[in-house]
């Protein structure tokens, strides 16, 4: 199954000096790899020039969205009523995102549309990361 949810978030980088510059991400889903999220990063919002992207658990930005979650180097949490922050960690540094809570929750909601919560295809996923891992095609 090859189907793919994509959607535009405009986010809020929070600089050192407090202030809130403005970021575009794209938020990815696809059913290929059905426990993940991709958070893609246009080159000019990137440390280095181009582009980044960060990949973490579906089920991180479900619990995200209503309690802190994460303990590595990606952490969410609710900020007031309707902006969720998103923490990510690099050996380069550290961003700290402030994203609208409904967008990523619009964004959830069609990925569990496409791959409901508990029918992801696990064998699958493990089937194909250790194919990767020991050099399969």
């Amino acid at each position: 199954m090859d189907i793919t949810v994509e959607q535009l978030a405009e986010a809020r980088l929070v600089t050192a000096q407090d202030q809130e510059v403005p970021v575009s991400a794209t938020l990815r889903y696809t059913a290929d790899d059905p426990l993940a999220v991709f958070v893609d990063f246009p080159a000019e919002a990137a440390l280095h020039g181009e582009e980044v992207t960060w990949t973490f658990a579906r089920t991180l930005l479900d619990q995200g969205l209503r309690a802190p979650a994460g303990h590595g180097d990606v952490q969410i949490w609710p900020y007031g009523r309707t902006r969720t922050v998103v923490e990510f960690h690099s050996p380069h540094g550290m961003a700290l995102l402030l994203f609208p809570a409904s967008s990523l929750r619009r964004f959830l909601v069609r990925t569990y549309e496409v791959v409901a919560g508990g029918q992801e295809d696990v064998a699958d996923v493990v089937e194909r990361g250790l194919s990767a891992l020991f050099g399969g095609v």
